[in-house]
């Protein structure tokens, strides 16, 4: 019986928090919502546990119960960019581009790209913001130094939409890999994130499309607690 009682708790404040609260809103204190549901705090204690387990709430000792982000889908297909999942989403992208310059390829981004150790290459690391939050750090790498003309202009908006429109060329993905790891500090500072929040380390390749030939490398550190991946098969 206790259990169906915590259960149904943990059922209605969630439906509230998806319908009724923002990201950085508290909940009530716990000894309020024993009051609310006629029970004792413990039983309150367990259904807020059901919130954070799901990841819709964090404990906060000394404040309270806070109401988290809710990661938006992020779909993998060879068709898949960045500022477009974004936008299907109903959010805001800002890109920001915090580097741009030719260096030589180190051995693991030469391996990726296919070229030459020490082949000079194009490096843009670009900052991506959803809403004013830091989203996501991305490096880009590629492979063809005849695109440097041009691709040292770009300044904001979508990469590939800038490839394809001042390029002609279309971009596909071919490869992705995703890794969770612990940021590091300076990575923490930059993304807004404590440091018990992992980042999502995803490595892509991008083909040109209809041929065979890899075009661009990325490597994107990206909030774990606002991103969830999914794949179509």
């Amino acid at each position: 019986m206790q259990v169906a009682v915590y259960m149904s708790i943990a059922k209605e404040l969630e439906s509230e928090v998806l319908r009724d609260y923002r990201p950085g809103d508290y909940l009530p204190s716990e000894s309020t919502l024993a009051g609310r549901f006629a029970v004792n705090r413990h039983t309150v204690r367990r259904a807020v546990d059901e919130l954070v387990s799901q990841g819709l709430v964090l404990r906060q000792q000394g404040k309270g119960n806070m109401v988290l982000s809710r990661p938006a889908d992020y779909l993998l297909h060879s068709g898949a960019h960045y500022t477009a999942n974004v936008l299907e989403q109903g959010s805001l992208p800002r890109c920001e581009v915090l580097q741009s310059r030719a260096i030589k390829a180190s051995e693991r981004i030469a391996e990726r790209l296919g070229v030459s150790c020490d082949s000079k290459i194009i490096h843009i690391r670009t900052f991506r913001r959803t809403d004013g939050v830091p989203r996501a750090l991305i490096d880009h790498y590629f492979a063809d130094m005849s695109w440097w003309p041009v691709l040292k202009h770009f300044k904001c908006g979508s990469l590939h939409a800038f490839i394809n429109k001042e390029i002609g060329i279309q971009l596909v993905r071919k490869q992705t890999r995703v890794r969770a790891q612990i940021a590091s500090p300076e990575l923490c500072r930059q993304l807004q994130i404590n440091h018990s929040i992992p980042v999502l380390k995803i490595n892509t390749i991008n083909l040109i499309k209809d041929t065979q030939i890899v075009a661009e490398h990325s490597c994107s550190n990206t909030r774990s607690d606002f991103v969830e991946l999914v794949m179509e098969h």
